[in-house]
């Protein structure tokens, strides 16, 4: 693959939505690539706030709403008449603004996606709302950091952890893609490694196989990460040996 067409799939990583091959060949690139590797963590910040945005099911009004103007709409004409002119087709490079790749990234991840943390209507749902922006905000300030580093790992069965660590923001991000789901009771909890000492940080989704987490705790000096299969609701110290481990980025 040409480098030109590697320095065009920074949106589509970033939302783990590459082949295997194509994957392996940007992540060797990635490593070299100051500017690839700059827009790789905006995107990913990107990706992150519209996850952990809070979903909220539509009223019945807005529903009666709808249909009712569906009924004074007039449709358009399919294709104007059109169709059958050949469009001109759009070059994959770096051509296309970063704006509109953004835009294109924000469609994907909100159609596709499934929010991290979903939060039902409450008297407190204004709370868990402010909660969960910050909670976006410090997260995507750490994927965007100048200084950060990031690590990654290949899991079993495929998939792939990458570490994104700050430390400015002595705050870390595990991005997971294509993780199988915990057995059933189970879930994925996230250590940092105190130089032999295991420390809390975090569970995984267990029903999310690709997410963005941030971890819990500042990361002070924590000489790596761990990840275990714990009981649903995590355990004060691991139970189990770590299905993976990786050391901090250099």
């Amino acid at each position: 693959m040409r480098t030109e067409d590697l320095h065009s799939l920074t949106g589509a990583y970033a939302l783990h939505a590459l082949p295997d091959d194509e994957r392996d060949a940007f992540e060797r690139h990635l490593a070299g690539c100051a500017t690839c590797d700059q827009e790789t963590r905006e995107f990913a910040a990107a990706t992150a706030r519209l996850g952990l945005a809070e979903t909220l099911s539509p009223g019945p009004v807005l529903k009666d709403r709808v249909l009712h103007r569906i009924t004074t709409v007039r449709q358009v004409p399919p294709d104007g008449g059109t169709a059958s002119k050949p469009r001109r087709a759009v070059p994959r490079g770096r051509g296309l603004a970063r704006w509109a790749l953004a835009a294109c990234l924000a469609a994907a991840a909100g159609l596709g996606g499934t929010a991290v943390w979903q939060y039902e209507r409450a008297q407190d749902a204004g709370e868990r709302a402010t909660q969960a922006e910050q909670r976006a905000e410090t997260l995507a300030g750490v994927l965007a950091a100048p200084d950060a580093e990031s690590r990654t790992a290949r899991l079993s069965d495929g998939a792939s952890g990458t570490l994104v660590v700050s430390e400015d923001r002595d705050r870390a991000v595990f991005l997971a893609s294509g993780m199988a789901e915990p057995p059933q009771g189970s879930v994925y909890q996230l250590w940092f490694d105190d130089h032999g000492t295991m420390r809390s940080a975090g569970l995984m989704d267990p029903g999310s196989t690709s997410q963005a987490v941030l971890m819990e705790g500042a990361v002070d000096g924590a000489a790596g990460v761990g990840i275990t299969v714990e009981p649903a609701g995590g355990s004060d110290q691991p139970t189990s040996d770590p299905i993976a481990l990786l050391s901090m980025p250099a």
